[in-house]
């Protein structure tokens, strides 16, 4: 896919991936608007190249204006990249903080890929920013990693059904990326990858038309031996530490 003058959304672009992945896409060529609840953030990013949509995705109706809004601005929408997410390491299991991700992880994707489906079809394509934290369960993700396995479930079944639509769908997995929302974490990660790094693999990806990334390669290994390891074998490797 080429992608000089394709319409593209970034929703979760105030930091991180998004922001990273929205500079790569216009400096290949791509029109781009970004979203995020942080608009001060945003525009400090947009500069004058990129449109800004203020949006908080776990508000359904405002998703909904706001994709609206992406259609005004760039004129019609090619492409939607969900980065938008939330991480909290739970010392001790917490309802409260399981349901903030399960609001912003799940529903709020769910929020955005409801408004954009009737936008993209007949040559669109869905990106979906998941996490190698989705394939199996650790200590302390118990939050996170539940609403990341979703969102691989999510995407995958989604990938089948827009298919007759001419919708693609594309599942990132990233492993451990130098970003806010990695620097404060107290334990090792292994195989970190810069920002710019994971959205330069991102783009392209989009434009192979790839079904499924995974990065860092090594998390990509990961990937594939993490499902066959035994159950309570997984148990005993992971055990935290008394």
């Amino acid at each position: 896919m080429e992608l000089t003058g394709r319409r593209i959304w970034i929703v979760g672009a105030s930091s991180g991936i998004g922001a990273a992945l929205a500079g790569a896409l216009d400096a290949r060529g791509a029109h781009v608007a970004v979203s995020a609840r942080r608009e001060s953030a945003l525009r400090d990013l947009a500069g004058d190249r990129m449109a800004v949509v203020p949006v908080d995705i776990t508000d359904g109706p405002a998703v909904r204006r706001a994709a609206a809004q992406v259609v005004d601005e760039l004129g019609g929408l090619d492409i939607v990249v969900l980065s938008a997410g939330y991480w909290k390491q739970l010392k001790e299991f917490d309802a409260e903080s399981f349901q903030q991700h399960l609001d912003v992880n799940l529903s709020g994707m769910a929020h955005c890929i409801e408004a954009v489906i009737p936008l993209l079809e007949g040559a669109g394509m869905i990106v979906g920013i998941s996490s190698v934290a989705g394939l199996r369960g650790l200590p302390g993700s118990e939050a996170y990693g539940a609403t990341k396995a979703a969102q691989i479930n999510l995407l995958e079944a989604l990938r089948v059904g827009l298919a007759p639509r001419g919708i693609d769908v594309l599942t990132v997995l990233p492993g451990f990326v130098d970003t806010e929302m990695t620097s404060d974490n107290q334990f090792p990660m292994p195989f970190m990858v810069t920002a710019p790094a994971a959205a330069r693999m991102i783009a392209d990806g989009i434009e192979r038309r790839q079904a499924r990334i995974v990065f860092p390669w090594q998390m990509g290994i990961f990937a594939k031996l993490a499902p066959l390891v035994p159950d309570r074998l997984w148990a005993r490797l992971f055990k935290p530490k008394p």
